[in-house]
């Protein structure tokens, strides 16, 4: 049996060795961050290098960096990486947030899918703990105050979050000195709840824009929206 992969338009992304499988999370904020043309941006958590490799590709003069605790993600995200089209823009390293951000190292866009499971209980798998929870490897108030450190003024840090948490990050964002720029909720279907949330926050004052829902599913198939946005990326 080969290698368990998950193949889009422009590259391909191995994902047997990552606690954290190819997933819809990753995909939407990788496709809808607000991402600059040219500059540094940094991909935190970057598990498979998927959302390094999206942003990528979305900014076609950019740096990338992806940064993960977890050795055997960062060794396969390196040879995702190596086997794509900009192998020459991303930098894959084993390094956590919070020592990134003892540097003086600076970007102009930060990406994350955040961990974000608040159980008591890790899950069975460790690294799968680590890489979803928030108080095994990276706390929200770690990832704001991380991001703020690192994020040039006018930076743009995006995150894909647990609907019912966004409030209580969003406050944390604004006491660290971000701006709420943009915001979408996620719904699988129309008659269900919002069950995530896409924000772009910006280091400095912002004027927000909140855009409609993005609903997944229409009960049959993908909607129009969920398809253009993604379009770039999935072969269908």
């Amino acid at each position: 049996m080969g290698t368990p992969t998950f193949q889009f338009k422009q590259f391909t992304i191995a994902h047997d060795r990552c606690a954290m499988k190819v997933g819809t999370d990753g995909v939407l904020v990788g496709a809808w961050s607000e991402l600059p043309c040219q500059g540094r941006i940094l991909d935190v958590g970057t598990g498979t290098g998927l959302i390094a490799l999206m942003v990528a590709q979305r900014s076609p003069s950019a740096e990338v960096t992806g940064i993960d605790i977890i050795p055997e993600a960062v060794e396969q995200a390196r040879e995702n990486v190596a086997a794509s089209p900009f192998s020459a823009r991303v930098d894959i390293r084993l390094q956590s947030l919070q020592e990134l951000s003892a540097t003086d190292q600076q970007f102009d866009a930060i990406v994350c899918n955040p961990p974000f499971f608040e159980e008591t209980l890790l899950p069975p798998d460790a690294s799968r703990g680590l890489a979803r929870h928030t108080s095994g490897s990276l706390s929200f108030e770690e990832l704001v105050l991380g991001s703020a450190r690192l994020l040039v003024p006018g930076g743009l840090f995006n995150v894909i979050l647990p609907f019912a948490s966004f409030d209580a990050f969003r406050l944390l964002c604004f006491s660290c000195g971000f701006g709420l720029r943009r915001s979408r909720s996620v719904q699988g279907t129309a008659r269900k709840a919002p069950k995530r949330m896409l924000a772009t926050f910006v280091k400095g004052d912002a004027v927000w824009t909140q855009e409609k829902p993005l609903i997944l599913n229409d009960g049959e198939r993908r909607t129009n929206d969920y398809a253009a946005l993604t379009s770039d990326f999935y072969l269908w």
